[in-house]
């Protein structure tokens, strides 16, 4: 049940780090949106997409 609900989490996690960015930007905060912008870059390229790359193999294998 957790493996079901955990990227939900997570989505609902790093949708809500954008809305705060985007939140930090409208009030002024350019430095802290820039560095919350800058992290969650940082994290998509280093956690989130070597996993989407192998997801991607896994499908096309499978196709075929």
């Amino acid at each position: 049940m957790f493996n079901a609900i955990f990227p939900f989490l997570h989505l609902a996690a790093l949708l809500a780090a954008v809305v705060y960015a985007i939140v930090s930007l409208v009030r002024g905060n350019v430095a802290r949106f820039g560095l919350i912008i800058v992290l969650l870059a940082i994290y998509y390229v280093f956690i989130l997409h070597p996993a989407v790359k192998k997801e991607i193999v896994r499908r096309r294998s499978l196709k075929k």
